[in-house]
């Protein structure tokens, strides 16, 4: 079984799930039709039916029979305790199984190293309360137990976790900082991207430039919602793709995925209840582009 929360009602069922999960929109339909999906434990028969924030949807799918197994993929552990534990994701690491993707994920890599996730979305999600872009790199949260894994879902659903991340974009925006509220959907054309469509879930970015080279910036965003290739969407609606995102018209610049990086986490802690907050210096691939702007500017 996995599940998902709303952090935006007001939607179709099967839009929501589309937006949410790497799912075709006719996929998610047959399995509403099957009775394999349901909203808060109740069986969802109608995919044009009304999700409301906080509502916990879950469905059943090939994903959930996978036998997931513990692999020993290094991982840069930056904290850990018996609740949670927060990871500096590399880059070229998926975070969960899924089609194309049975092996060598970050699921696989906790199993090997804690051995004790949370299971309350499934063996494939286990520990997994929100997700990172196969090449997007920096810190990402996991829970060890259900309850720590409920406590930071109902954060991430109520918007209270903060995360700020850098990325280099192509060429220079106008303003020195500003916010981005535009709203995001499944790309018509492309299914393997989001864009930005009248009929999509709002989806707000604050931004600041830190800084200005020739042909390139140097950016700050602090995520106020939290959809699919939010950062990434919205910097290619800006006319100002990040660097290295090919699939969003990034122009290439010797790395092998775009130059965006989770480096600020706040939330408060499971058990205790107090603030905490980390963070995650950009990997070496992004600082050599850094540098090698810096040079020429």
């Amino acid at each position: 079984m996995t599940t998902v929360y709303c952090t935006e009602g007001g939607v179709r069922l099967d839009v929501f799930l589309t937006d949410e999960t790497e799912l075709s929109r006719s996929h998610i339909k047959n399995l509403i039709d099957g009775g394999r999906v349901t909203i808060g434990g109740v069986t969802a028969f109608k995919a044009g039916q009304t999700v409301k924030t906080g509502d916990e949807v879950s469905f059943e799918d090939e994903t959930d029979n996978y036998e997931i197994t513990a692999e020993n993929i290094p991982l840069d552990v930056v904290y850990e305790d018996d609740d949670i534990a927060v990871i500096n994701k590399q880059r070229n690491l998926v975070v969960h199984p899924g089609a194309g993707n049975k092996s060598g994920t970050l699921v696989n890599a906790l199993m090997y190293r804690f051995g004790t996730l949370s299971y309350m979305y499934g063996a494939a999600r286990a520990g997994i309360v929100h997700r990172l872009d196969k090449d997007t790199t920096g810190l990402i949260v996991v829970a060890k137990t259900d309850s720590a894994h409920a406590s930071l879902g109902a954060q991430f659903a109520a918007h209270t976790v903060q995360k700020f991340y850098r990325a280099i974009l192509d060429g220079n925006l106008k303003d020195d900082c500003g916010v981005i509220d535009a709203p995001i959907g499944r790309d018509k054309k492309n299914r393997l991207k989001m864009a930005v469509v009248f009929d999509g879930r709002r989806a707000v970015t604050k931004y600041r430039v830190i800084e200005r080279y020739k042909s390139n910036c140097y950016v700050e965003f602090e995520l106020l919602t939290g959809r699919t290739h939010q950062i990434r969407v919205h910097s290619a609606y800006m006319h100002h793709p990040i660097t290295c995102d090919v699939l969003y018209g990034g122009k290439y610049s010797g790395v092998n995925g775009q130059l965006l990086h989770s480096r600020f986490l706040a939330f408060d802690h499971p058990r205790s209840g107090e603030r905490v907050q980390f963070t995650a210096d950009e990997p070496s691939d992004f600082t050599d582009v850094l540098n090698s702007l810096r040079a020429v500017r």
